[in-house]
């Protein structure tokens, strides 16, 4: 029999093979479009349009109770459904809430603007307006069938919760989040043309890395370094490189700023230097290690910004200096 983390990578391959179907069909209703008449001439394919996506979510949506099932047969465990589900309730809207309709005209605009303020050409202004239908076409089908999946994850008694599940390649918050256990509750966070799924499980610590899961760091030491740099920009693999956690390498960059500090501008992060961030509680103790406040850390406030790795790299004189600095700011233990 598969097991678990199978069952989840042929569901995957299976969701793909949807969102496939659904984007060749919106391609090439997409070819009926006339840049002499944009508005009249999607109006004659928009119907086909939201036909093919809504075919396609449901289709995607449909496939999450025997999914749900086939993990649970593979761990040995008896599915207990308090319902099942509707897969017309999934479909025929954006993840978003508004009509599909409205969504999916966005490329039209898009066209418009090439042609009008940007100054391209008739191929290249539908073009462009192709391959933002289909991203959205894309996405709008694999969201179906998450949302659907996660819907039965909730009604079903046996699961506890799931674990995120990457098909590589991937993008870096991604690479980082997968293999991790969450609460049947917690919504899926996910980017448009995200290729992660879930997988059911019943033992489930929330936040845990799940055991045998996929390994970042692994993943990371697979790829070459000019892959590496792609994902993870160039000083951010260079930090993982010299030994800094990829998680606190991707996170940083999400409160990125600029502050002024060391006679210079540098860039920085929020991240972890909150009242209740790892870093901020280390720069926390070490002020008190130094005497610099009382041992209750009161009156204690953060005397620099959290520098980002590669303003580390711009700021050391040295590779020892870097590694001093990456610890220092949290990336390295």
């Amino acid at each position: 029999m598969a097991s678990a983390e199978q069952v989840a990578h042929e569901h995957y391959l299976r969701q793909q093979r949807i969102v496939r179907r659904s984007v060749d069909r919106a391609q090439g209703l997409w070819g009926g479009l006339d840049v002499a008449d944009l508005d009249g001439s999607w109006q004659a394919v928009a119907g086909g349009l939201v036909a093919a996506v809504t075919a396609g979510q449901r289709e995607a949506a449909a496939h999450a109770d025997p999914y749900v099932a086939a993990v649970l047969a593979a761990e040995g465990l008896e599915s207990d459904p308090d319902g099942s589900v509707d897969a017309a309730a999934f479909a025929g809207a954006a993840a978003d809430g508004r009509p599909l309709k409205s969504l999916l005209y966005e490329p039209v605009i898009e066209t418009k603007w090439r042609l009008q303020e940007a100054g391209q050409s008739a191929v290249e202004s539908l073009l462009g307006g192709l391959e933002k239908l289909l991203r959205a076409a894309a996405t709008q089908v694999a969201d179906a069938g998450r949302t659907a999946a996660g819907a039965s994850i909730a009604g079903n008694r046996t699961i506890n919760g799931y674990v995120r599940v990457v098909n590589p390649p991937a993008c870096a918050r991604c690479i980082i989040l997968a293999g991790t256990e969450y609460g049947w509750n917690r919504g899926f966070q996910r980017h448009p043309r995200c290729d992660c799924v879930h997988m059911p499980t019943k033992l489930v610590a929330r936040g845990r890395h799940h055991r045998g899961a996929f390994d970042a760091r692994r993943y990371f030491d697979s790829l070459s370094a000019a892959e590496q740099n792609r994902i993870f920009t160039a000083s951010g693999a260079q930090a993982v490189r010299d030994g800094a956690s990829l998680t606190s390498v991707v996170n940083a960059r999400r409160g990125m700023y600029t502050a002024s500090a060391y006679g210079r501008r540098v860039r920085a992060t929020r991240d972890s230097a909150t009242r209740r961030g790892q870093w901020y509680r280390a720069e926390r103790q070490r002020a008190i290690q130094r005497g610099l406040v009382p041992r209750s850390g009161r009156g204690f406030r953060l005397t620099s910004p959290r520098l980002l790795p590669e303003e580390i790299y711009d700021l050391a004189g040295s590779r020892s200096e870097a590694i001093t600095l990456l610890r220092r700011f949290g990336y390295l233990h």
